[in-house]
């Protein structure tokens, strides 16, 4: 998929046309009859018309005015409106479009077209006949003279960022190991112009990195640690920012087993925070932002092998604190422990963790949104949570209060592994935040981050959710 600016319109380059109730669409139709269809159509509420002519087509999606003094959810309507073209793109063997606004903003273009583009994407690879399946579209083409290449560019290199962060999630443990993980990281690093340094499990061993060998010990394939780094030489902060990235990917529960159905089956998407922050070094280095952002990515799976930590084990973790397990499905945290406390040797502004880390967080706001909390200053979350209704990636920020930390408390370590019945998605992030000694944030990512069926512009299956929030984020910082 490209997206691209032009500057010119071709008597058969079929058109979606943006504009209003009351827009005058008149120049882009032929016949007396087209303008009197159009009107019958405006005047019955019909919000998307398709005109045919003969040698192309033209498509026109009207914008509810109602909506105009809301431009999170004008946005948002725009790219759910884009998604419902791709049948007809495939009906009519379209494999280039070009929008243009009629009476609008350049905005407009930006969201329609980012939204034609996240609907486009397949997951294909394990089809005999891939071929026949592919979408049509591969172009799009924003005609205006409002937008300038760098944001069309950027808006590029963002889908390039959700479309590899949801190949990633895809991607069964038959092909995706940790150690397969480390080298598709690798793969995207070099490509973007980011650093991806890989620790094997001798050199996890000789850090002590107890949890992430304790989650290991009942698989059959080798942990692996990642470190991603992009620096660019303008950087607008001082300290970076570190994203961590839960990299489980594929978890059985270990000896808590998981039940199967709706439940273990979709485990491979137990990285998907990993997918969001790999995705996410993509787009901001492609996109050259001027910030500087260091990534970690422990990965794993997790299983029941005869050799399998065990409920009651104490495991000693990277920074010494020992944590009583009593539950081994409860295994992200264990991993994201050791990352967290190695990001303290960064001295670092800000630490985002994203992982798909509670079933608790699932339940509490379903897939709508994702579920934060941290202690990081209030115009932190504050900024986040702008990019999160900018970008539809919603956050849902639940407390922090000190006194969930104490459900953590163990009679035979410094901390066990989980709390209570009540309250499971803050007492994981106060576990995790036992390992960290700077601003944080943790975002509880399991709802939206896999979806069971197909949703406007998100796909079944990996959402790529958080890269497009955090691409938002630091291009904010950036300004």
């Amino acid at each position: 998929m490209l997206i691209y600016k032009t500057t010119s319109l071709g008597k058969n380059d079929s058109l979606i046309l943006i504009g209003l109730k009351n827009s005058d669409f008149s120049a882009y139709l032929k016949t007396d009859d087209e303008i009197k269809y159009l009107k019958k159509q405006v005047k019955n509420d019909k919000k998307h018309i398709v005109i045919n002519q003969l040698n192309r087509f033209v498509y026109i999606n009207i914008v509810d005015s109602k909506i105009l003094k809301d431009k999170d959810k004008l946005h948002e309507t725009l790219r759910r409106d884009a998604s419902k073209y791709k049948t007809g793109f495939n009906d009519n063997n379209i494999t280039e479009i070009k929008i243009l606004e009629i009476d609008g903003e350049a905005s407009w273009l930006l969201a329609f077209a980012e939204g034609l583009a996240l609907a486009n994407y397949q997951f294909l690879k394990y089809f005999k006949d891939k071929e026949e399946k592919e979408n049509k579209l591969g172009l799009i083409a924003i005609y205006s003279n409002k937008i300038n290449k760098k944001e069309v560019e950027d808006l590029n290199y963002l889908i390039q960022g959700v479309y590899l962060s949801r190949s990633l999630v895809n991607e069964p443990l038959s092909y995706l190991t940790a150690v397969k993980l480390s080298e598709e990281i690798s793969e995207m690093g070099k490509e973007a112009g980011f650093t991806v340094e890989v620790f094997h499990k001798k050199k996890i061993e000789s850090l002590k990195m107890g949890g992430l060998l304790a989650v290991n010990k009942g698989s059959v394939d080798p942990p692996t640690f990642n470190i991603l780094e992009y620096k660019p030489k303008n950087a607008v902060n001082k300290k970076p920012y570190v994203l961590v990235g839960k990299g489980i990917v594929f978890d059985t529960g270990g000896l808590s087993l998981k039940p199967t159905a709706d439940s273990m089956d979709y485990m491979k998407s137990d990285m998907a925070g990993a997918a969001a922050v790999a995705g996410t070094f993509y787009s901001i280095a492609k996109a050259e932002l001027p910030v500087h952002v260091i990534g970690l990515i422990p990965s794993t799976d997790n299983r029941p092998d005869g050799n399998a930590y065990a409920p009651g084990d104490v495991i000693t973790m990277f920074d010494g604190t020992t944590v009583e397990v009593l539950n081994t499905d409860a295994e992200g945290r264990m991993i994201l422990a050791d990352a967290l406390s190695w990001a303290k040797k960064y001295h670092p502004e800000l630490v985002i963790d994203l992982a798909t880390l509670t079933g608790a967080a699932w339940v509490a706001i379903g897939t709508e949104g994702m579920v934060g909390m941290g202690n990081a200053k209030r115009k932190v979350m504050d900024s986040l949570q702008k990019s999160g209704y900018a970008t539809h990636e919603r956050i849902a920020e639940f407390p922090f209060w000190e006194e969930y930390a104490g459900q953590l408390k163990s009679d035979i370590a410094d901390l066990k592994n989980i709390g209570g019945k009540l309250a499971g998605a803050i007492t994981a992030g106060k576990f995790l935040e036992h390992f960290t000694d700077y601003p944080y944030i943790h975002l509880d990512i399991a709802g939206p981050s896999y979806s069971k069926t197909k949703e406007t512009y998100k796909p079944k299956g990996g959402s790529g959710v958080g890269v497009r929030l955090l691409f938002n984020f630091f291009q904010n910082l950036s300004k």
